[in-house]
């Protein structure tokens, strides 16, 4: 089990990690240098190359890549306990469709994502000590599990 200070610094690392991956996605020039450089290292790992994107393929990888700035940055701000469970949701959901996507095309570039993803995914999902009651609970959430029972 991981104690509350453990787990905030995951979450922590984990929006650090979202920053450096996902900024080349944010506008439609870095992201044009981004594709040329994920084409290479498809091709490098044996796959084929990277198919070019229109401007509406670029329209979308943009708005992820925003929608993700804005995400990390709200963890590094404030690395919540919650924020964390909720990014583990997203990473285990990215998971699923880059596995969709390399069951699809076969591009071995997609391991460079998928194992980061499934492991950020994973590790914010464990369980975390819940805080003592002498301590009180951070920001007024426990990270235990919940039970059916409700909570004053």
């Amino acid at each position: 089990m991981l104690t509350s200070a453990t787990y905030r610094k995951i979450v922590l690392g984990s929006a650090i990690y979202d920053l450096l991956v996902t900024a080349p996605f944010a506008t439609p020039w870095s992201f044009a240098f981004a594709h040329a450089q994920l084409d290479a290292t498809n091709q490098a790992l044996g796959g084929a190359a990277l198919p070019a994107f229109t401007p509406f393929h670029v329209l979308f990888a943009c708005l992820l890549g925003s929608v993700v700035l804005v995400w990390a940055t709200l963890r590094l701000r404030d690395p919540q306990a919650h924020y964390g469970r909720y990014d583990g949701v997203a990473r285990l959901l990215f998971t699923t469709w880059m596995i969709w996507a390399l069951t699809a095309t076969g591009a071995p570039l997609l391991w460079l994502f998928i194992v980061p993803e499934l492991a950020w995914g994973v590790i914010q999902w464990l369980p975390v000590v819940p805080p003592s009651s002498a301590r009180g609970q951070e920001s007024g959430r426990s990270l235990a599990p919940r039970t059916g029972a409700s909570r004053p």
